[in-house]
C-alpha cells in the first residue's frame, strides 16, 4: 500500500481519474476493489479513515435478514445468503460461522400480521410466533441448499432449551437456532478488501482523510483535512458511495438530492462474564417488548455486544449513543435472561451509525435494507455522471460492487474480465483449511522466523496468512513487547503505521487494532503508542499532545471510553 503522502503526490501530478469514488465505506471500497480489477483508472478518498462511518457501525453480522422475507425482499435474502457463505469462504481469517438462537414464546403470533406486511397494509412491529419463524427458517435454509457450510436450523423444545441456557426466560415454550455468520473486525475486512484493490497497480489510489468540497468546471476540489490544503481531479464519472453522507457530497460538490432516510442504531460493548456465558456462544436474536428486533452477540473472546436501536436522524455527523439508548439497550437484557443485570459500570465501549437507507415514510424497520444505484446523468450542474450507491448491507457488499462496476463498464464499452465472487480477501489468501493444517502453518512461521508459537498463533488469528508479512516486516528491524499493551509489540505497530496509511493516532486505536474496543487501553498505553505513533511520523512534541489528546476525546466523547 503506498503511504499516503506518496498517494497525494500522484494526484497532484496527474489529477485525471476514469472514475473518483467518494466515500470509503465498504460500498465504495468494494467497488474499488472490482474496477481495479477490471484494469479501470479509479481513485477512492474519505474525508475520513477508512471503513470510520457507518460501515464501521456494524452489528458485526452477515447474514440474510430472515425478517425481511415478511416485507416481500425475497431476492434480497437470497442475494444476502449467498454473499454471507462467499465472505465466509473468501476470508476465513475475519469470519466465522455463527450460531444463532432465537427464544420463542408464542406459537401463531404474527401468522395475520405477516401477510398484511407482505402486501402493504401494516407496518408496525409485530411479535413472531413459533409458526412464522418455523416458516422464515425453512425458506432460509432452502436458499442456499448445496451452497452453505452450515448445518440447517434446529427446534428445541422449552425443556431442551433450559437445559442449553439455564438463565433463558422460563416461560419459553421453543428455541429455534440456525446459522448465520459473524466479523471479528469490519474495519481490518474493508482495509484488506481496500489494500487488494490498490494492490492491482497504479491505476488504483486510495487516500483517506481526502473530502470532496466543491467543484470547479471539470474539476472535483479534494481538501485534505489535516492540511487544508485543496487538491483538484479531473474525474470522468464520480461514484458516490457515501452512504448516510450521500446528499452532503451532492450538494457540496454540485447539486441538491433527497435519497436518504436514514436510521441511527447504537450497540453497546459490555464485560460481563456471567451474560457471556449464558449465551454460550451463541447469537442471542430476539424481540424487544416493543416488537424492535434486538441481538446479544458474543464479542471477540469474553465480551458481549449489545444492540440496536432504530431511530431517525437528520445529520449522520450526530449520531452518538444517547444516555436514553443505553437505557433501552441494557432494558432488553431481562427479558430473555431475567436473572441477570447489566449496569453501565459494565460497558467498556459503545458506538452509534447510521444505516444509509433510502427516503421512505413509516415504520423504520419496514425500510427496505436493498441496495439500488441513482444516477444523476451529465448536466448543466454535474459535469459528470453521478452514480449514487444508495442503501446496501455489508453482508451484500460484493453484489452491489460488482452491479456498480458492471454499470461502470457498460458506460465506458468495456466488459468484465474477472468475478470477485470467489476471490480471496487479504490474510484470507491461501489459508489453510482446517485445524491441524492451521497448527502446522503457525509452528512453521514460528520456527523459520525463530518467534515463540504463541506469538506466532496470535499474529495469524489477528492477520491470517498476512502474519508472513508482519513477521518478516518485523526480523529486519528488531522487536519487543509493549509495557502497556499486552499482546502487541513495538514491530507490529510500527507495521501497521508504514503499510495501512495511519494518519491519525485513532485510526490505531480504533480500526488497525481492537485495543479501544474491549476496556485494553490505558492512559499510558495510549501514551506509549503516542510515542511510536511520533517517531514515524516525525512530530513534534506539540503535535504528539494534540493527537493523543484528540484520541482521547473521541474515545470518551464518542464511546464512553473510560480513560
Amino acid at each position: 500500500m503506498m503511504n499516503r503522502k506518496e498517494v497525494l503526490q500522484s494526484i497532484k501530478k496527474n489529477p485525471r481519474t476514469t472514475t473518483l469514488i467518494v466515500g470509503a465505506g465498504i460500498n465504495g471500497i468494494g467497488t474499488f476493489r472490482d474496477l481495479a480489477l477490471q484494469g479501470v483508472d479509479c481513485l477512492i478518498i474519505d474525508k475520513g479513515d477508512f471503513c470510520s462511518g457507518a460501515s464501521m457501525a456494524s452489528s458485526h453480522m452477515l447474514h440474510g435478514g430472515i425478517r425481511y422475507l415478511e416485507n416481500g425482499e425475497f431476492r434480497l435474502v437470497k442475494e444476502a445468503l449467498h454473499e454471507r457463505n462467499n465472505l465466509l469462504r473468501n476470508a476465513p481469517h475475519l469470519t466465522y460461522p455463527l450460531p444463532t438462537t432465537i427464544p420463542i414464546f408464542k406459537w401463531f403470533s404474527g401468522v395475520f400480521n405477516s401477510p398484511l406486511k407482505f402486501i402493504g397494509l401494516l407496518d408496525k412491529p409485530a411479535e413472531r410466533g413459533a409458526v412464522i419463524i418455523k416458516l422464515g427458517l425453512i425458506l432460509y435454509d432452502a436458499y442456499v441448499r448445496g451452497d452453505s457450510p452450515m448445518p440447517g436450523h434446529i427446534f428445541d423444545n422449552r425443556g431442551k432449551a433450559l437445559e442449553k441456557w439455564p438463565a433463558f426466560n422460563p416461560n419459553l415454550i421453543f428455541a429455534a437456532t440456525y446459522y448465520d455468520g459473524g466479523m471479528h473486525s469490519p474495519e481490518r475486512l474493508a482495509l484488506e478488501i481496500l489494500m487488494d484493490g490498490e494492490a492491482e497497480g497504479d491505476h488504483a489510489r486510495a487516500a483517506n482523510y481526502l473530502s470532496a468540497v466543491g467543484s470547479e468546471g471539470e474539476k472535483v476540489l479534494l481538501k485534505d483535512e489535516t492540511t487544508g490544503e485543496i487538491i483538484p481531479v479531473r474525474p470522468k464519472i464520480v461514484i458516490n458511495a457515501g452512504g448516510p453522507w450521500i446528499d452532503f457530497i451532492n450538494q457540496d460538490i454540485s447539486s441538491q438530492s433527497n435519497y436518504i432516510g436514514g436510521t441511527k442504531g447504537s450497540h453497546l460493548i459490555i464485560n460481563h462474564p456471567e451474560l457471556r456465558k449464558a449465551i454460550g456462544g451463541h447469537e442471542i436474536f430476539f424481540e424487544y417488548v416493543d416488537g424492535r428486533i434486538v441481538l446479544i452477540f458474543p464479542y471477540l473472546d469474553d465480551h458481549v455486544m449489545i444492540g440496536t436501536t432504530d431511530l431517525r436522524i437528520d445529520h449522520p455527523d450526530q449520531a452518538i449513543c444517547t444516555d436514553d439508548e443505553i437505557d433501552y439497550i441494557l432494558g432488553m437484557v431481562p427479558q430473555i435472561f431475567p436473572g441477570l443485570s447489566v449496569t453501565r459500570e459494565q460497558i467498556v465501549f459503545q458506538f452509534s451509525g447510521v444505516r444509509p437507507l433510502p427516503t421512505a415514510k413509516g415504520s423504520t424497520g419496514q425500510i427496505s435494507r436493498d441496495h439500488s444505484i441513482e444516477v444523476c446523468e451529465k448536466n448543466d450542474h454535474y459535469p459528470w455522471p453521478v452514480l449514487n450507491l444508495i442503501g446496501g448491507k455489508w453482508t451484500s457488499y460484493r453484489a452491489f460492487s460488482e452491479l456498480a462496476t458492471d454499470q461502470m463498464l457498460g458506460r465506458l464499452g468495456k466488459s468484465r474480465k474477472t468475478s470477485t465472487s470467489q476471490l480471496k480477501i487479504g490474510g484470507g489468501k491461501s489459508y489453510p483449511e482446517n485445524d491441524s493444517s492451521q497448527q502446522t502453518w503457525i509452528q512453521e512461521l514460528a520456527k523459520k522466523n525463530n518467534i515463540s508459537p504463541e506469538r506466532a498463533n496470535s499474529l495469524f488469528t489477528r492477520y491470517g496468512t498476512r502474519a508472513s508479512e508482519v513477521v518478516s516486516y518485523i526480523s529486519t528491524i528488531g522487536d519487543s513487547p509493549l509495557k502497556h499493551l499486552e499482546g502487541y509489540s513495538l514491530g507490529e505497530i510500527e507495521f501497521l503505521i508504514e503499510k495501512e496509511m495511519v494518519t491519525r493516532l485513532d485510526d490505531l486505536l480504533l480500526r488497525r487494532t481492537k485495543t479501544a474496543w474491549t476496556g485494553q487501553l490505558s492512559l499510558e498505553g495510549i501514551s506509549e503508542l503516542g510515542d511510536i505513533f511520533s517517531d514515524q511520523m516525525g512530530w513534534s512534541s506539540e503535535k504528539k499532545k494534540a493527537e493523543i489528546d484528540r484520541s482521547l476525546e473521541i474515545l470518551r466523547n464518542q464511546h464512553a471510553v473510560k480513560i
